[in-house]
């Protein structure tokens, strides 16, 4: 099959990274795959190549390509009109894809695969199919590699602990990559405070630059917060995807924002923390919940969740990673037991185009 896959990068590289890990999946499948992308740069860090996929950088004025079998637009990010009149005038229509984002509410099962067909426009006589991963057999499910089994098991925790000058067996292991929550001085506090030496491996951009700003504050208002030396910072550089994913399996406790990383973390295996993209009317509040109850935690790992992501006041609860491993296990054999996306995506659109 050949495809189509338009990407804006809204923000925090998290449409690029869901987008490249797509077209990957699919072109690992033996499909050409287009990624359409308006910031190509990001992937010379986060994804530097894969046969079988070609980026294109999407501008005002892109090129004049003749629409493949399928065509997706991640977000409801709107094709060029120009590109969707080809679609319109193609004697093979190609099958028009919106992909939805993550979510464990009800409404996505309802939802998915529903059409909405196009009645004015470039697009007119044309049909948009909405396509939604999620937690249930009755959406798309969630993006699993063919080899990411393959992968986690020839990892080497301890060798890569020590490139990033943390020696195995000598404490906790945490990864940060996270917004700016407002709990992220008591956080730090805590394990500055904690029984145990704690390794902090704080990923690079907003992270860290939070992790900053905070050390500021704590030097100013709570001098000597950390004499103890118990909390070890350590800052990491751009990870591609594949070093993320180590990242996450040499860890603890995780903690992760934004989609593409929640489900990294969740087939991790290791518990997670996730801190959903904030709106400003605290639509994400219920998606966590709705999260939440699909992932079936612990009463101190749902607390944690809400303080960390601002819908319940209050103080964090001690992190508790063993207690909490059981959870993160259940919930890895459930994602597994998901449909593959990629997989899900290809089916469905043969399904609806004339393929």
């Amino acid at each position: 099959m050949r495809w189509d896959i338009f990407c804006r990068v809204i923000d925090n590289h998290g449409d690029a990274g869901v987008c490249w890990r797509l077209a990957a999946e699919l072109a690992a499948r033996a499909d050409l795959v287009r990624l359409w992308i308006d910031e190509p740069a990001p992937l010379q860090w986060m994804a530097p190549g894969h046969p079988g996929v070609e980026v294109v950088h999407w501008t005002a004025d892109p090129p004049p390509l003749v629409p493949g079998d399928a065509v997706v637009e991640a977000f409801g990010c709107n094709p060029p009109a120009d590109f969707v009149a080809r679609m319109a005038q193609a004697v093979r229509r190609p099958a028009w894809i919106n992909l939805e984002y993550l979510s464990a509410e009800a409404f996505v099962a309802r939802n998915h695969g529903l059409a909405s067909p196009v009645s004015h426009g470039p697009g007119a006589g044309l049909s948009k199919y909405f396509f939604y991963p999620g937690f249930s057999d009755r959406t798309g499910g969630l993006l699993r590699e063919q080899d990411l089994a393959a992968r986690r098991q020839a990892f080497r925790r301890e060798d890569w602990l020590r490139q990033w000058g943390v020696a195995p067996g000598a404490g906790r292991v945490l990864s940060l990559f996270c917004y700016e929550p407002e709990a992220l001085a008591q956080l730090l506090r805590q394990l500055a405070e904690g029984d145990a030496p704690c390794d902090l491996l704080v990923t690079a951009g907003r992270a860290t630059a939070a992790v900053h700003a905070v050390l500021a504050q704590l030097a100013t208002v709570h001098s000597g917060w950390n004499t103890a030396g118990k909390l070890r910072l350590h800052w990491l550089p751009l990870l591609s995807q594949r070093e993320y994913d180590q990242l996450l399996w040499a860890c603890d406790l995780n903690f992760v924002r934004g989609e593409d990383s929640l489900v990294r973390g969740l087939l991790a295996g290791v518990p997670c923390i996730w801190q959903i993209y904030p709106q400003d009317d605290d639509a994400h509040h219920t998606k966590l919940e709705a999260w939440l109850a699909w992932l079936q935690v612990p009463p101190a790992l749902a607390q944690f969740h809400r303080v960390w992501n601002g819908a319940q006041a209050g103080s964090l609860p001690a992190p508790d990673p063993a207690g909490w491993g059981p959870a993160a296990a259940a919930a890895l054999a459930r994602a597994q037991a998901l449909p593959e996306l990629a997989s899900s995506l290809r089916q469905f659109a043969v399904g609806r185009g004339r393929i």
